[in-house]
């Protein structure tokens, strides 16, 4: 029996594939029928233990780490550089920041992402890794490493502009109202947590479309087999609207806001505080004698 599970731990999306005829006990021990996030979260811990909840951290942390650091650089520095270096103001800054900065992100880190998946999806080692990645570059080019980059710029691209955009808003607005001129943790966590929010709401359909392209590009390597549809962003989009309509295009509505509202509440909220150690710390050391 052919199955392909795809499922996200708050940073990035996890693709496990079974072969056919092969077991998926290994990651999907029963077809537990879930009635919510709560069930969910309560099933999967008596069925398989709270390290459950963690599964796929390590490859998300190899992920994570550098597209954090190039995506929270890019962004300060354009950002600062709109304002002060060529003097553009308002409240587009952000916006315009915050989509370069995925952009940039998402491009570098997209043959890693590559990477990542086959190992996923087929189980390969080191050496059959090496292998595959030279067939394929060999077979398409180089720019055969950067497939999929178009559906994650689509949906990652809106998501970051919409959120930057928010959080200073928020941030701003959070200011005014408590009468403060410094970013502290509750501020940074609110503002990350509220514009989250709003963005992973508006870029929903991006990211259905992304899910279905990923399991469908998982389906066509494990089988071995052509796709028979088009995998192009806008012939996905109009197929799942005309299989379910608008709600299929908000599917998983509920529970990607409470993944990655608070996803992002952390993140935010952990590099301004991070941040403004290290600036303290290094006033500090200017300071001294």
């Amino acid at each position: 029996v052919f199955a392909c599970f795809l499922y996200c731990n708050g940073l990035m999306d996890h693709i496990y594939v079974c072969r056919n005829g092969s077991s998926c006990t290994s990651l999907y021990r029963t077809q537990t029928h879930f009635n919510g996030t709560l069930d969910a979260f309560v099933k999967i811990t008596r069925r398989e233990g709270a390290r459950a909840l963690w599964s796929g951290l390590p490859p998300t942390l190899v992920m994570a780490v550098p597209a954090t650091v190039i995506y929270f650089t890019c962004y300060d520095q354009l950002r600062d550089g709109l304002r002060y270096s060529l003097g553009l103001h308002g409240s587009h800054i952000p916006l315009i920041a915050g989509g370069l900065a995925r952009l940039g992100a998402v491009t570098v880190i997209s043959p890693l992402e590559l990477v990542r998946t086959k190992m996923q999806s087929r189980k390969l080692t080191y050496r059959e890794l090496n292998v595959c990645i030279r067939s394929a570059v060999a077979q398409s080019g180089w720019l055969s490493l950067w497939k999929g980059w178009g559906p994650t710029v689509l949906r990652d691209v809106p998501f970051s502009a919409l959120y930057w955009f928010n959080y200073e808003l928020v941030k701003e607005w959070l200011h005014e109202q408590h009468f403060i001129s410094q970013t502290d943790f509750s501020i940074s966590f609110t503002a990350g947590a509220i514009s989250g929010a709003v963005a992973a709401v508006l870029t929903l359909p991006f990211d259905v479309v992304k899910t279905r392209r990923q399991i469908q590009l998982g389906e066509m390597e494990t089988l071995g087999v052509p796709l028979k549809r088009s995998s192009a962003t806008w012939h996905i989009l109009k197929d799942i609207w005309a299989e379910s309509g608008h709600r299929g295009l908000f599917a998983g509505f509920l529970p990607r806001v409470i993944k990655v509202a608070p996803a992002c509440a952390i993140m935010i909220s952990s590099y301004e505080f991070g941040k403004a150690f290290f600036q303290e710390m290094n006033l500090r050391e200017k300071r001294r004698p």
